[in-house]
């Protein structure tokens, strides 16, 4: 299948957006279709950084295991999105694994070819150096998320970026399992039933399946924000 046809696809990737058509044509030409199964492990942590990928169809997660083997994933990403690429600029290895949640495709621009480029056209460095700068502001927010909220705050405040990310006001979709949602919250799936529960009870959500109506919308912030539910609520 020809590479041309993601011409519109590279194009409006945060990655590359705004760069000319000539520079996208430069990209493509050194891109390489890479087609993955569902579940299949795309690259493992420790591996060298043999090159940085975009996701063009399907879900890619970036995960890490404990040393007793609990998976907890760092990122989700889906099509349009870039991965794997901040390691690649150091030449060192991949930091965490990437795993494909469901059968996907990803362009694969290959280390040395996209340096090589970058050397000759220092815009498309430019745009990069963005990305990774708001790659580490969004680790940085997970790591507080993680060691400084409380479970319900990081669910509150994922589906008011969900709520944001669909364009929705009062609805979001869960595009993955709960099981998935559980570890990209630090938690279990039975911990996360039980707090999707209490903040149905609470009347801030209604839950129908991957459906959850966002009730109060007002208190979901201050859940987020503080760990608290406002005192009518309690």
């Amino acid at each position: 299948m020809p590479i041309k046809k993601y011409f519109k696809l590279i194009s409006e990737s945060i990655l590359f957006a705004g760069l000319p058509d000539e520079h996208i044509d430069a990209l493509l030409a050194i891109a390489q279709i890479r087609d993955f199964s569902k579940n299949e492990l795309i690259f493992s942590e420790g591996d060298q950084a043999s090159g940085l990928y975009i996701n063009v169809d399907g879900m890619v997660k970036i995960f890490k295991l404990s040393p007793d083997g609990k998976e907890h994933i760092l990122h989700l990403f889906g099509p349009g999105e870039p991965y794997g690429e901040v390691p690649v600029f150091s030449g060192k290895t991949f930091p965490a694994n990437a795993e494909s949640i469901t059968d996907s495709r990803s362009l694969f621009f290959p280390r040395d070819a996209i340096v090589a480029l970058l050397a000759k056209n220092p815009a498309i460095a430019m745009n990069m150096l963005g990305v990774l700068s708001l790659r580490l502001r969004q680790f940085t927010v997970a790591l507080e998320n993680l060691s400084l909220k409380e479970v319900p705050g990081r669910l509150a405040a994922h589906l008011l970026v969900l709520s944001m990310e669909q364009d929705k006001k009062d609805t979001v979709v869960l595009n993955i399992s709960k099981t998935l949602l559980a570890s990209l919250l630090g938690t279990i799936p039975e911990t996360l039933s039980r707090i999707l529960s209490r903040m149905a009870a609470q009347g801030l959500i209604d839950v129908q399946g991957r459906t959850i109506r966002l009730l109060d919308v007002d208190g979901l912030r201050l859940l987020a924000e503080t760990g608290k539910v406002s005192e009518t609520e309690k």
